[in-house]
């Protein structure tokens, strides 16, 4: 691969003040691009100020959706030091999502070196308050100029960088979510393991339906049986239940969470039975009436780990333990940041150090 070329901004932006500080609304001053030619390959990495991109009205990506992305995060910690979590399952699921959206892959170790570079460029990017950090968004767009459906020859890859406060305006508080039994998210043999826009715009009538309702996001089912759990709009979901770790199997419609992964990695290196198995609405319905289910929460990138203190389902709507945050949940939350923020040891291996 070639050597990364760096131009440097003379503009830098006014930095935005970390009290309230928003998710995804600011960027930084730099973005990483390399371009894809059939016959070439990846060409011309570089580092560039952050600014529009020149594309025609044909290009491919606006007419077929051919396009995929990732999200991960860069954390300051109390040293002033840079770290990055598990960034090569990041670009390693982004190569799973490349295989079935027929983009070209990319090589995991040089866009990790990549994103760190670039992020040690805008280290100052980086907010140094309570539960904020750098979000980093890698993502691939098809650039031919052609309406027909094929896929594209020329391709831009493009990393930028969104300083952020928490996902959710409720922080860590238990968020109230709305089983959806209308639209379907994903189905089998689809492109609901793959992280591309599409997923997530025929997501968003049911979350502004849930919205409306009071809901902060939607829990969806599988769309065939219209009967099993499969995730949240934005997130993997877990329960415990019987004192037992609970989540969807992984079928191909359901996204592979980085940090569902390490959840269940920590879970069970803690003694928890892990289950990854079919769950029916019923039984989620059936165990949190009950008590059995006694913890419920989201895991991903934006909110690491997201608390449900309420559900509802066809009109009826039920609490979730006692409707706060479970033990397990915070104590799962506070490792997991602790990790990141380095607080607490990482006997794993999963922080990269930038600068």
């Amino acid at each position: 691969m070639e050597e990364i070329k760096v131009e440097l901004t003379k503009n830098p932006k006014e930095k935005p003040s970390t009290e309230k500080l928003p998710f995804g609304k600011f960027f930084s001053d730099h973005m990483f691009l390399m371009n894809y030619e059939e016959g070439k390959g990846w060409i011309n990495p570089r580092i560039v100020p952050y600014g529009p991109f020149t594309l025609e009205p044909s290009c491919m990506v606006f007419h077929y959706a051919q396009e995929i992305f990732e999200g991960l995060k860069a954390y300051r910690r109390a040293d002033g030091s840079v770290w990055l979590f598990r960034p090569d399952e990041n670009f390693k699921r982004m190569n799973n999502s490349a295989e079935r959206m027929c983009i070209p892959k990319i090589d995991v170790d040089f866009c990790v070196s990549a994103l760190k570079k670039l992020v040690e460029i805008e280290k100052d990017w980086v907010p140094a308050a309570p539960a904020t950090s750098l979000y980093v968004r890698p993502f691939i767009i098809a650039t031919d100029n052609c309406v027909g459906v094929h896929a594209s020859k020329t391709y831009i890859f493009c990393i930028i960088l969104s300083p952020s406060g928490s996902y959710y305006p409720e922080g860590l508080d238990p968020v109230k979510i709305a089983i959806e039994d209308e639209d379907v998210r994903a189905v089998r043999g689809g492109t609901g393991f793959t992280k591309c826009g599409g997923n997530y715009a025929g997501s968003i009538r049911a979350g502004e339906r849930a919205a409306k309702q009071g809901y902060s996001q939607v829990l969806w089912l599988d769309g065939v049986h219209r009967k099993y759990i499969e995730e949240v709009g934005s997130m993997n979901i877990m329960f415990k239940i019987d004192g037992k770790v609970v989540t969807p199997m992984l079928q191909g419609s359901v996204l592979p969470g980085i940090t569902r992964k390490s959840i269940l990695e920590v879970a069970g290196d803690w003694g928890f039975p892990v289950e990854e198995r079919l769950i029916s609405v019923d039984e989620v319905l059936e165990t949190a009436e009950n008590g059995r289910m006694e913890e419920m929460w989201g895991t991903g990138t934006a909110a690491v780990v997201s608390p449900v203190g309420q559900i509802e389902y066809k009109g009826k709507s039920l609490k979730v333990g006692n409707g706060g945050i479970g033990e397990l949940t915070q104590k799962l939350y506070d490792e997991l940041t602790g990790i990141q923020w380095g607080t607490r040891p990482d006997p794993r291996g999963w922080t990269v150090k930038v600068c």
